[in-house]
């Protein structure tokens, strides 16, 4: 038996739009299969509501011009905040995620939501009010943030880096400053989502690593961010390490991997040598001005990380690792040192013609991938839709 075609609504058609599959109404009845009166159905709608204009298109020869249809970018406004452990960064986008207006703040490692989420939603509201938008028009939030995360329940999932977030919901904080939906991910799961228009679009298997105060990867393979069973895909900060002995991690445990080689394992390491840092990102610094003992670090990071990747390379076989975080200015040093023990542990055939990138996005890849995250949810056929309050029964037949 032939299952049904899907039915074809306003958010389908607005898709083929953005797409830059359909730029006319006889292009959405090529590619659908709808009546005249029933593409109008669908497409009036979505010019009434400014998502999509219609204008005469410069026409050659004799006849009517087309009338060309342009998604409307404008028409609304996203909001993005990616809460690190010692750092937040904000943007607001337009719905084609072009940035209009960025921010950042520092913070204190280990503060809870309450501490937190109050100062993302003054720092957003400060960020609208300096770009003159108004909080009227956001249509989505995306939020992300370190460990395991529950995107349904929108909650941080029993994560220990994260003391006190666990099971708290997040989109009641920025409730007043925006009733629209709040969509949560894990962070390096954003720096993925920002590589949908970038590394990914060659690659459809890769593994995105983000080095920072810690350590994780996202998995995306066949084209799709892979998530795991409960969330927890590509936790690799906390893969036991047999290079870290019995070292306390901040975790709870020992001998994770991230007790010798995540960003804050760095700045311990090199505060009891002398220097004086508060942040990997000072690490980095000093790295990238010559100091030996830094270099050698971040160096020796890059082999421990390299460890650990060689088994997930060899089990997942990507065809690229893209390499991000606060550690990412310091690439070459930090990858050659990867590069030293992923190929020399992996299997051959799985490291032969395997690639090593460095992030597209630098230090914009959280807010990017974060803000792609809500565009995803707001520009959904079926939350265009339910924006629309159209409902199939309500369509014109085709």
């Amino acid at each position: 038996m032939r299952s049904a075609a899907p039915t074809v609504t306003a958010g389908t058609i607005l898709q083929l739009i953005r797409d830059g599959e359909a730029g006319s109404r006889a292009d959405v009845a090529r590619l659908t299969g709808l009546s005249r009166t029933a593409v109008a159905a669908r497409v009036d709608p979505l010019i009434e509501a400014g998502l999509v204009s219609e204008a005469d298109a410069p026409g050659i020869g004799v006849g009517r011009p087309p009338k060309r249809l342009t998604f409307e970018a404008g028409a609304g406004l996203v909001l993005a905040a990616a809460i690190g452990r010692s750092r937040a960064q904000f943007t607001v986008c337009d719905l084609s995620g072009l940035v209009l207006g960025s921010d950042e703040l520092d913070q204190e490692v280990g503060q809870g939501p309450d501490d937190v989420l109050p100062r993302a939603v003054g720092r957003l509201r400060a960020l609208l009010r300096k770009v003159g938008l108004d909080p009227a028009d956001v249509l989505g939030i995306g939020v992300s943030i370190p460990g395991t995360v529950d995107p349904v329940a929108g909650t941080s999932l029993n994560s220990a880096i994260m003391r006190g977030w666990d099971g708290v919901p997040i989109a009641p904080y920025f409730a007043a400053l925006s009733s629209s939906p709040v969509v949560i991910e894990n962070d390096t799961n954003a720096i993925a989502l920002a590589e949908l228009d970038a590394h990914l679009t060659r690659y459809r298997d890769a593994l995105i690593v983000k080095a920072s105060t810690g350590l994780g990867a996202g998995i995306v393979a066949g084209g799709v961010l892979q998530h795991g069973a409960r969330g927890a895909a590509g936790d690799i900060g906390h893969v036991k390490y047999r290079g870290a002995h019995d070292l306390p991690c901040r975790c709870g445990e020992t001998g994770c991997l991230e007790a010798v080689a995540g960003g804050w394992a760095l700045v311990r390491d090199l505060a009891a040598q002398g220097r004086e840092v508060a942040h990997v990102r000072d690490v980095v610094r000093l790295a990238l001005e010559g100091d030996v003992v830094a270099r050698r670090a971040i160096r020796g990071s890059g082999q421990a990380i390299g460890e650990v990747l060689a088994s997930a390379v060899t089990l997942l076989d990507p065809a690229v690792i893209v390499v991000g975080g606060d550690m990412a200015p310091a690439y070459d040093l930090l990858v050659a040192g990867l590069r030293e023990t992923l190929y020399r542990d992996a299997t051959t055939v799985a490291a032969r013609d395997l690639d090593v990138l460095a992030a597209s996005h630098g230090a914009d890849s959280g807010t990017r991938g974060t803000a792609v995250l809500a565009l995803r949810r707001v520009l959904s056929p079926s939350a265009v839709d339910d924006r629309l309050r159209l409902t199939p029964s309500r369509l014109v037949p085709s």
